[in-house]
């Protein structure tokens, strides 16, 4: 069995794809779908000070961390790994504005309210099954303006139409829910 990539191997390979580029100087790092696989963030990430477009998607991570002195970052995308929580998010709480974190194992979402300037939070097909999870993300309601959910059990069986009734009451500034704008009320 291959041993895991490291992000300082990730990041050497792609400096080697982009002409030598410093990874340090970049602002949109991709490091999705790596051979063997990234199983771990750690410092190193910490080193990009510049980027603003991280992709760790389509690997095996299990935990959120090394993001302390990423302080341009504003995309993240980790979708299809074995996330479990949005613990370590917290370092780029200030300046993340989008979280791509479909196809994780996300059940709680217990620390998104550090998130205070997120505008964009796809987390389709995590395992989120409470409404409570759900309304957690009033905290930051007065940003977040499309989510995507879909997938997650907590919707598998409702109605759209109570589903959509169902968030909006929870989040009513929210503009686009599973890409569909959502309607408001002008009247009020």
């Amino acid at each position: 069995m291959a041993r895991s990539t490291t992000i300082k191997d990730a990041l050497k390979r792609w400096q080697e794809d982009h002409d030598g580029q410093n990874p340090i100087e970049a602002e949109d790092i991709q490091l999705q779908f790596r051979w063997p696989p990234i199983e771990r963030m750690d410092g190193t990430l910490g080193t990009l000070v510049n980027c603003q477009k991280l992709s760790l998607s389509s690997n095996m991570i299990e935990k959120i961390t090394g993001l302390n002195g990423m302080k341009n970052l504003r995309i993240l995308a980790l979708g299809r790994n074995y996330i479990k929580s949005f613990n370590g998010l917290e370092a780029v709480g200030d300046t993340l504005e989008e979280l791509w974190i479909s196809y994780n194992q996300i059940d709680k979402l217990k620390g998104v309210e550090s998130l205070r300037k997120l505008k964009v939070l796809y987390m389709a097909n995590n395992t989120v099954r409470d409404w409570a999870e759900l309304a957690r993300l009033q905290a930051i309601a007065g940003t977040l303006e499309d989510l995507v959910f879909a997938g997650n059990p907590l919707v598998e069986n409702l109605d759209e139409a109570v589903y959509f009734r169902e968030v909006t009451k929870r989040l009513p500034t929210l503009k686009k829910l599973d890409g569909i704008p959502m309607l408001t009320d002008d009247a009020e």
